[in-house]
């Protein structure tokens, strides 16, 4: 087995993990908890398909193999938009607690209701 085809596997294992968080964590903070480990697990998958050969253009003189720069610039949109999504999360989970004064995701569905 190739180094690579592990680390692949450990990649989809970490984003399988924050799936099952997400969708079977009765606990608010521990889902975007969950969703932040799924967020990185892909980006992480992104960033080794996105791999190749090459240098960076900057760094060497010459017409050799470059690396694409296109993939680095989504990567790094993609984590401030992971982080910014994450910021709105925390701050609406501290309002939901708030209010309802649990973080039980089943306790705030059945305030909800009843209210």
């Amino acid at each position: 087995m190739s180094v690579s085809f592990l680390l692949r596997a450990t990649l989809l294992a970490v984003v399988l993990l924050g799936l099952w968080g997400v969708l079977f964590r009765r606990n608010l903070l521990f889902k975007v908890l969950a969703m932040d480990i799924m967020n990185t697990g892909v980006i992480s998958l992104y960033v080794l398909s996105a791999r190749r050969g090459g240098v960076a253009p900057v760094a060497g003189p010459g017409s050799g193999a470059f690396a694409d720069p296109l993939p680095q610039a989504v990567i790094v949109t993609a984590i401030v938009i992971g982080f910014s999504i994450l910021a709105l999360l925390i701050v609406y989970v501290m309002d939901l607690s708030r209010h309802f004064h649990t973080l039980d995701a089943d306790r705030i569905e059945e305030r909800w209701r009843r209210d």
